[in-house]
């Protein structure tokens, strides 16, 4: 597989009651699905269940399903703005299913992570290749874009030319003048959005996200939820599962993240994993002809810092005019460590930095960014991210406090602690305050839920899945002994055949299962 289409295929990953009973609620309307005609569907009572009054309009909507994207269906779905005052306004969710190629169970609704990532992309670009057969002939796969996320009241800051001029310049927070050009930077983004964005911008929490989720249950025809869940999308299936555990069909969260821990934990948790990954890399790299560092393991994590370092010191240009900033350098060692499919192209990325050329790792950091080679970002990921996060999480943005952590970050992890630091600056100036309260998630009353774990994942670290697995009463525990983020779709064939027994024979695997 040529390296473009290796980044491609990682591009939607920075980077989802028994079934068969749920089958026999369906309308009659969902139960054949025809891609190449439209399908218009409205949801029976006994799928919609008990729900507040003033929201059954949302849960009972005409949806009129058209053919797109060969073989897909595509729908707009509405949901409340604001939960709060649902009749006020209303925002559209771009949703996009591939139907079930056999005997169809039902739906299975699919959350790539982020936040900020688009689950239409990651169905319409990968479901054909990256889930299984057996699953894909139970279930239509169902992708939707959450609230504030692309073609979902998607929130915009800056456009690609402000992306690129943006990413461009380097800042070093640890000095009061890098702060302070910091601070100005983060206060002209945030106007930005405002200007951008409208009244959105408020919304774009994950409790409404996991509400608009049991709205999605209802327009695909399931009485109970079935889902498949990545990184961040485990936080958001966890918090739908806290919300509506009697609705949890079968839920799989890979990739998990810990409810309970602030941004700071959370900061800290992936600098560790992150510097774990990079060793895991070097240890494999050593083993090859054709690595560009030589020695030890130590050796050549210092000789990567080295380099990175010089990109810090002084951002290089590159032949094509573009210049790499110590930021886009790490960004891209980043990004190498979320597969072992990267692996071999961040080894030819950093071949040519040696020598005085950082294309390659400008290529891996621009995928990351999802920015095309002709100058287009794919998607709002980054202002998605951002705008989920200032609401999910309250953020601690006192000098004193920021420096203090970016010490401990830069610790415990020499090569990507700086790239984490100083998070609390990025919500400094959000127009509007958090509501998210970081705490455990026990989903009592739910079934069984699947928590899969990946030993050396370094976004989501191994503790996170153990850590939720432990706080949902109802979790099964499922390891994968791998490197890179997230299991399924990846990993080998029993964690496949594990997740894929779950979901379409309703085995549930016995706790603590290890692939």
């Amino acid at each position: 597989m040529s390296a473009g289409k290796v980044l491609r295929r990682h591009r939607h990953r920075l980077f989802l009651t028994a079934a068969a009973s749920i089958a026999t609620l369906l309308l009659s309307s969902c139960s054949v699905l025809a891609p190449d005609a439209p399908v218009k569907t409205s949801a029976a009572p006994e799928v919609v269940g008990d729900v507040p009054a003033e929201l059954l309009d949302f849960y009972t909507q005409s949806v009129t399903w058209s053919s797109c994207n060969g073989g897909f269906q595509c729908a707009e779905v509405d949901v409340p703005m604001n939960y709060e005052d649902p009749a006020k306004d209303s925002i559209k969710l771009a949703v996009t299913r591939l139907p079930a190629t056999g005997q169809r169970l039902g739906a299975m609704l699919v959350n790539p992570g982020g936040p900020g990532g688009s689950g239409v992309s990651m169905v319409k670009d990968g479901a054909k290749s990256y889930f299984s057969d057996k699953l894909r002939g139970a279930y239509d796969v169902v992708g939707f874009d959450p609230r504030g996320v692309q073609a979902s009241a998607g929130v915009k800051c800056l456009d690609d030319a402000q992306m690129d001029a943006a990413r461009q310049v380097p800042f070093d927070p640890s000095t009061d003048d890098g702060l302070a050009r910091a601070e100005d930077e983060t206060k002209r983004q945030t106007e930005l959005c405002k200007k951008n964005s409208g009244p959105v911008l408020e919304y774009i929490d994950t409790v409404s996200s996991a509400k608009d989720m049991d709205i999605l249950r209802a327009i695909v025809g399931d009485a109970a939820l079935n889902y498949m869940g990545f990184s961040y999308g485990t936080k958001l299936g966890a918090t739908y599962a806290g919300l509506f555990p009697a609705r949890v069909g079968k839920f799989s969260l890979d990739g998990a993240m810990d409810p309970s821990l602030d941004i700071d934990q959370v900061s800290m948790g992936q600098a560790v994993g992150f510097e774990n990954a990079l060793r895991a890399w070097a240890k494999d790299c050593l083993g090859t002809n054709e690595c560009p560092v030589t020695g030890t393991v130590d050796e050549a994590m210092a000789q990567i810092r080295d380099l990175q370092a010089v990109y810090t010191a002084t951002p290089q240009e590159t032949p094509a005019g573009r210049v790499v900033t110590g930021t886009e350098f790490t960004g891209g060692l980043a990004f190498g460590m979320y597969s072992t499919d990267l692996w071999e192209p961040l080894r030819g990325a950093l071949k040519q930095a040696f020598a005085g050329d950082a294309s390659g790792m400008l290529l891996l950091a621009d995928f990351s960014a999802d920015r095309d080679s002709d100058g287009k970002y794919q998607s709002n990921t980054a202002a998605a991210f951002t705008s989920i996060n200032c609401l999910d999480y309250p953020m601690n943005s006192d000098i004193a406090h920021m420096r203090e952590q970016a010490v401990a970050l830069e610790e415990a992890s020499p090569t990507f602690g700086k790239l984490l630091s100083f998070s609390g600056l990025s919500c400094k100036y959000w127009p509007h305050q958090a509501t998210g309260n970081p705490a455990p998630i026990s989903a009592a009353g739910a079934g069984p839920i699947l928590v899969v774990g990946t030993t050396g994942d370094p976004a989501t670290p191994y503790g996170w899945a153990e850590a939720l697995a432990t706080q949902l009463d109802s979790a099964v525990l499922v390891t994968w002994n791998g490197d890179g983020h997230t299991a399924y779709g990846r990993a080998n064939e029993c964690l496949t055949s594990t997740v894929d027994a779950y979901f379409v024979d309703g085995k549930v695997p016995a706790s603590g299962t290890s692939c």
